[in-house]
């Protein structure tokens, strides 16, 4: 496949105050480890950009009614999920929507339940908002991480207000099937639980024949019960900008959700809207053409990591993040020891899961293969010891 679109050529991120970059400032370290890619944000979204910036007024500002309109469409044309755009609630941030999310839903004491390993927000967001967090494991079967049922029902207390999902799955790239989803809210129905849906992946799916369901699809009694966070951020790029928004289509959710974010949440910013906006709109060609690169970039790095003896990771069905088990090569500090070889990765430890690493392959090619080239170098030196 040819493109128009260059994702090869290295962007020099290196003094722009980036938060990925400058973690390894005056280092000679990689960093591949927070959830933002080194490439350039669609060319629609860069010119749109320009018009905004161009006009020269930075007001407070309000969804366009387009972008709004766009969200809908989109949504009934890629999932057959018919919304309201009434039931879009727009935040300045994913991690936002899940601390809202807590507020909103239960009381002081109540439980969260989630699965690990997890983005570490999921972690963090129950006890920010006097909840406690309760953990269930998934389970690694067959080259892949499923859910474990029984473990899940087992967990569920009295107390149990809310269930945090995040599919497609940070870290370990799962895109999670319907008889999976389907079960798991049936136990979240029968318990009268709450379902938060992370799907702010669900445009990065990287196997063909894989399809992204939302979880507020499976039924209308699932949606009754579900509050979706999505944004344009990790699709086209755009984290810096923030800009997402949950989907809430039970009245009495959305309000509670709305007053917890009363009087603390701020409102989106006007390039955030108009980058989302651009993306949605204008940049479907940029995001088949990333596909693609991502998807040769993740059978790279599977191939790799194969041939590493000490590392082992499962298939990434989707994202642009690689899931890496590091407990047979017996290193203490795999994160520290990998950083000293040249590569920055996000430590297991922080998702709930010590032993494993994070990677991501959202960069230029040369910038992979690099990174590939030091960890196996390492390795090759650790097992030689």
């Amino acid at each position: 496949m040819t493109s128009e679109y260059d994702f090869n050529t290295p962007i020099d991120r290196r003094g722009t105050s980036s938060f990925k970059w400058d973690k390894y400032k005056d280092r000679d370290v990689i960093p591949m480890w927070v959830a933002d890619m080194d490439f350039r944000s669609p060319p629609a979204v860069i010119e749109a950009l320009h018009q905004r910036v161009d006009h020269g007024v930075f007001g407070y500002g309000d969804a366009p009614c387009e972008l709004n309109d766009i969200i809908v469409s989109m949504l009934q044309s890629d999932y057959g999920w018919a919304i309201d755009s009434s039931w879009i609630v727009w935040l300045p941030g994913l991690v936002t929507g899940l601390n809202v999310t807590c507020r909103a839903i239960g009381d002081d004491g109540s439980d969260v339940l989630t699965n690990t390993p997890a983005y570490p927000p999921f972690l963090s967001a129950p006890d920010n908002s006097r909840r406690n967090l309760v953990s269930v494991p998934l389970v690694r079967e067959d080259d892949r991480w499923n859910f474990d049922f029984d473990r899940i029902e087992k967990a569920i207390t009295p107390q149990t207000r809310l269930f945090i999902l995040c599919n497609p799955h940070n870290p370990t790239g799962r895109v999670f099937t319907r008889d999976e989803l389907v079960e798991l809210c049936r136990i979240c129905e029968r318990h009268d639980i709450v379902i938060c849906s992370d799907e702010i992946h669900c445009g990065l799916i990287l196997d063909t024949d894989k399809t992204h369901i939302p979880t507020a699809t499976l039924s209308s009694d699932i949606a009754d019960r579900t509050i979706t966070l999505m944004a344009p951020s990790k699709t086209y790029n755009l984290p810096g900008l923030g800009c997402s928004f949950a989907i809430i289509s039970n009245d009495d959710i959305r309000w509670s959700f709305r007053k917890a974010m009363s009087g603390i949440v701020p409102h989106v910013n006007v390039l955030g809207f108009t980058a989302s906006l651009a993306a949605y709109r204008d940049s479907h060609d940029w995001q088949l053409a990333l596909l693609y690169y991502l998807r040769t970039n993740r059978d790279i790095l599977e191939k790799s990591i194969q041939g590493i003896d000490g590392l082992t990771m499962t298939h990434v069905e989707a994202t642009y993040l690689a899931w890496i088990d590091t407990r047979q090569a017996g290193m203490e500090k795999p994160v520290r020891f990998l950083e000293e070889a040249g590569v920055g990765l996000s430590d297991g430890a922080y998702f709930g899961d010590p032993g494993f690493v994070r990677l991501n392959f959202g960069c230029p090619r040369t910038i992979l293969e690099e990174a590939l080239r030091c960890i196996r170098t390492a390795m090759e030196h650790l097992g030689k010891q």
